[in-house]
């Protein structure tokens, strides 16, 4: 028997791998990601899409993408598509037409609302962008991330202006001020900074919160600042423009040094430094606001007014505080006087006493009042508020359990409440899927959370079915897909309908987890395993309930299988002869399914296995473990084929693509594998998921993969035509790493920048690199063109006209017969204007004379001079010892000297003529036909737009 067993093994080994050398794997792609809401790493923000109605959009991220939500509707109306890294802020342009999403990797792009395309990219942080804010104009974009660096951006020519340095921990907040050019920052660190952009210093930091300071805002059109940290306190600080102050003939501050005042006393609280800065402003701590919750700040937000702030703990209650303005402030303050006149009237009265004017304070709580709690329906992540007309407000959150409510409330009324407009959940879990699976038609997917059973549509990826249900474990589709049966943590099978969504019925099988169950091969009944040390079988049954004529599905208990250890695992083999059980102890039991006898152990695990499959002629058994190894088994004698390290962390699921001896793994580490259990490789790695992988499912016709993780999304991955060559897949592997670790590098150092304050704004990469690579190729070109030009010449001198001249280069032909400067100058021109100083820093000095000639060419043709200007600026200023030593190169610095001055001021001049005639133009056409234009026409539109509403209300309200 043995010897006939061991041939049959043999055959069957020779007859899998048919195809020899021509054996092909298809690549499986990311198709979708669906399931997730909002991620909670990025905030929450209101956007504007396509001039629709204010309050209506939402903007939320989604993993490394981006989906605008319409709130009223519940439907995803935009998707931003992402790249590979998870974004962590986002923030909408002042304009409405853009929004800027800040990501992990510390990347910032800009993404058009209108089309959902981004044209513009960002790289200066070394990890990842934990605030952004635009300045009123929207022409700048400031950036802080974990590195503790603070960055402004200039969006219109799309390049990092500087870097900032000073705070030690992550920024938390960075604001500009609007009518100066000012930008105050708070961080980890305790810290407040102010910086003035003239001269990228710091000369303000205000040391006087005792812990982190999580948020900020500015109110009293920026006359006043509202900290948030990891107390009940919101302090609100006064701020003095001293400058202001100066010119209308007030003293100066005489200059000295900095005083930072730990002092732990509360009267000194403010800590403020006190004389070289306060040339500048002054701050003064005006005092504070108590919250209701005891815990940190978690988000502190305004609206664009600053008339109503919200925020936030750990907890699910939103507070919101309105600021009054200095008339309802006058008006208050009057009242209270006219109060404290009568008391101090009455009270004199009684003493027979003369009346004494009374004195009344202004305090911080006469100006910021309590406007109303909002109680949402779950832990608040992030908010976000808007103002819209009539006074009404409304308000965002997004949830820690993956969903976004919205809120409106009026803010003129006395006792304000907050109505309930939206809430969107249909399109996700509260809680993690540790359970998914697909019907046999490859349809359906079935995925299932800690409370609820939802049933996907495949190809639409929307939401046939939601059902309330125990925190599941396992699941799968009963034969003929109108059933479903989920294994709980509490031990009990819960048997749905998917026609009416209803439960038809819960079994109690286990008394502890049931962590697995299989279908029987015969599709009769499952099994299942269970943390009580049982393997139970269950036949399916249809039954009749009193006073019901339809049949129902049931399943009946037949036998139990008591096992020593806890079981993890359970899975028939496709023949239904073998039971494989993985238990506690680290081993895999496999058992004759008809007489439940014992027939192999499988023991080489360290740690316990956590899944198991087999394969489908019955042959190998494949095993992952808490270990981080693979190990495929021979089913028939139980001897160990191969032991492969599959991940970095625990193998979470195991399962083999149907009718192939290959396997997909998905474990802890965040990566999908793909293997080949015949040859022992790994084929690919399918990357995306931002949190463990729990589970995957393949559909039965191996085309299409569903995995669920952490980071709450489902990822739907198909499989396509395109075949993976093994050696190229390692190859490009290599290549990934070698450039990341290019790119990880060290930045070469800019001669003459210390490491102060202000710094560099661009950081090396990749792109960066790979842009200097194409200047120094052009450059080479060029070299050589000019050499072959050079022989012609000479020949031409020396053997006459009959020389035939040089042939063109390839390159030049491909892109139009241009000439070698010409390419040069096209290729510096697709250089991204946001990686251009950084390409130019990694140009060895050598290609610099070449360069520095090619300009003085470009900017006597007049040949995008504004471009050559920067590039020539740049490079004089980082090799200007090198070239200001070089002789050969003093007669085309004097040249570009002469020849850079006369074009610009010639452009400047044409500029300046061209808009005095722009100006002539508007005002000859205005005087003659009476219009307005622009911004006088929009404005009077709008006006004459509300008085036909109020008309129309009126003879509506008539009728």
């Amino acid at each position: 028997m043995l010897a006939a067993a061991a041939f049959q093994r043999i055959q069957n080994h020779q007859r899998l791998p048919v195809m020899g050398l021509t054996k092909q794997y298809l690549r499986y792609a990311a198709s979708a990601v669906f399931g997730v809401i909002g991620s909670q790493k990025a905030n929450i923000a209101y956007v504007t899409l396509r001039g629709g109605e204010r309050g209506r959009y939402v903007a939320v991220a989604a993993c490394e993408h981006v989906f605008i939500w319409d709130a009223r509707k519940g439907e995803k109306v935009l998707i931003l598509q992402g790249q590979k890294h998870e974004v962590t802020f986002l923030c909408p342009s002042p304009d409405g037409v853009h929004i800027a999403v800040g990501y992990e990797d510390g990347a910032v792009r800009i993404f058009s609302l209108l089309n959902g395309e981004s044209n513009v990219s960002f790289n200066g942080h070394k990890t990842s962008v934990s605030v952004m804010q635009y300045d009123t104009l929207g022409a700048r974009l400031v950036t802080g991330s974990k590195d503790t660096d603070v960055i402004v951006w200039d969006i219109i020519n799309e390049c990092g202006l500087y870097r900032l340095r000073g705070h030690k921990d992550v920024i938390t907040q960075a604001l500009f001020l609007k009518d100066k050019n000012l930008l105050v920052t708070s961080s980890k660190d305790s810290f407040v900074k102010w910086w003035d952009l003239d001269t990228q210093h710091c000369f303000k930091t205000m040391v006087g919160h005792r812990s982190e300071v999580w948020g900020m805002v500015l109110l009293n059109q920026e006359n006043r600042l509202l900290t948030g940290s990891a107390d009940s306190e919101l302090r609100a600080w006064d701020i003095n423009y001293l400058q202001e102050e100066k010119a209308e003939g007030e003293p100066k501050v005489k200059k000295g040094k900095t005083l930072l005042d730990d002092d732990d006393d509360e009267d000194n609280e403010e800590g403020v430094d006190e004389s070289l800065e306060e040339r500048i402003l002054s701050c003064r701590k005006a005092g504070s606001i108590l919250r209701e919750a005891r815990d940190r700040v978690v988000s502190l937000a305004a609206d664009a007014k600053a008339r109503v702030i919200a925020c936030h703990g750990n907890d699910a209650v939103l507070e919101l505080f309105t600021v009054l303005s200095e008339e309802e402030v006058q008006k208050k303050m009057t009242k209270k006087m006219k109060k404290a006149k009568k008391k101090a009237a009455k009270s004199q009265e009684d003493a027979c006493e003369e009346a004494a004017e009374p004195v009344v304070e202004r305090t911080l709580k006469d100006e910021i009042l309590r406007l109303t709690n909002i109680k949402a329906s779950s832990k608040i992540r992030w908010v976000d508020c808007l103002s819209c007309a009539g006074g009404e407000l409304k308000v965002a959150l997004l949830l820690q359990n993956n969903t976004i409510e919205t809120y409106s409330l009026r803010t003129s009324d006395k006792t304000p409440t907050a109505n309930k407009t939206a809430r969107l959940t249909l399109g996700g879990h509260r809680t993690d899927v540790r359970t998914l699976a697909f019907s046999s038609d490859n349809l359906a997917v079935l995925s299932a959370s800690g409370d609820t059973v939802k049933v996907w549509n495949r190809s639409t990826l929307q939401v046939i079915r939601t059902m309330a249900c125990e925190y599941a474990l396992c699941s799968l589709f009963v034969p003929g897909d109108r059933q479903i049966i989920l294994g709980t943590k509490s031990g009990k099978l819960q048997i749905f309908e998917l026609a009416s969504g209803s439960l038809l019925e819960t079994v109690d099988a286990h008394n502890g987890a049931l962590w697995s169950l299989c279908l029987a091969p015969d599709q009769r009944g499952i099994v299942t395993g269970s943390a009580d040390k049982t393997v139970k079988f269950w036949e399916f049954e249809l039954i009749k309930d009193e006073g019901t004529v339809q049949k129902r599905l049931t399943v009946k208990h037949t036998r139990t299988l008591k096992l020593e250890e806890d079981i993890l695992c359970v899975k028939f083999s496709p023949d239904h002869r073998l039971l494989a059980v993985s238990l506690l102890d680290c081993t895999v039991k496999v058992f004759y399914t008809d007489t439940l006898k014992f027939f192999l152990s499988l023991y080489g695990h360290k740690l316990p296995v956590l899944c198991l499959d087999i394969s489908h002629d019955n042959t190998l058994i494949a095993t992952g473990s808490a270990d981080r190894n693979v190990k495929i088994w021979g089913l028939d004698f139980g001897d160990c084929h191969r032991s492969m390290f599959a991940h970095d962390d625990s193998v979470m699921f195991l399962q083999f693509v149907p009718k192939t001896h290959l396997f997909f793994t998905a474990g802890k580490d965040k990566k999908i594998k793909q293997w080949d259990a015949d040859k022992f490789e790994h084929i690919q790695t399918l990357e995306g998921h931002h949190r463990e992988v729990w589970c995957l499912t393949i559909s039965p016709s191996g085309d299409h993969i569903v995995s669920s993780s952490h980071d709450k999304s489902l990822r739907l991955w198909e499989r396509t035509r395109e075949p993976i060559i093994l050696d190229e897949e390692r190859e490009m592997e290599r290549e990934a790493e070698f450039e990341e670790s290019m790119a990880k590098g060290d930045v070469p150092v800019v001669p003459g920048e210390t490491e102060g304050e202000a710094a560099p704004a661009s950081k090396k990469t990749v792109e960066t690199v790979k842009a200097a690579e194409r200047i120094m190729e052009a450059l080479e070109l060029y070299k050589e063109e000019n050499r072959k030009m050079e022989v012609y010449k000479y020949a031409c001198q020396t053997a006459g006209n009959e020389v035939p001249p040089p042939k063109p280069n390839p390159i030049l032909v491909a892109f139009g017969n241009v000439s070698p400067s010409r390419y040069v100058l096209d290729v510096v021109k697709k250089v991204r204007s946001s990686e251009l100083e950084v390409s130019l820093l990694v140009l060895p000095f050598p290609y610099i004379p070449e360069l520095l000639t090619l300009f003085n060419g470009y900017i006597k043709q007049g040949l995008e001079v504004e471009l050559v200007c920067r590039c020539l600026f740049f490079l004089l200023k980082i090799h200007f010892g090198q070239i200001s030593s070089n002789q050969m190169l003093l007669s085309v610095i004097d040249e570009l000297r002469t020849n850079t001055v006369s074009k610009v001021r010639e452009i400047r001049d044409v500029m300046g003529f061209n808009s005095a005639a722009l100006q002539f133009l508007q005002r000859e056409i205005e005087s003659k036909e009476d219009v307005m234009f622009f911004a006088d026409a929009t404005g009077q539109l709008a006006e004459k737009k509300k008085k036909r509403r109020k008309r129309e209300r009126a003879i509506l309200t008539i009728a």
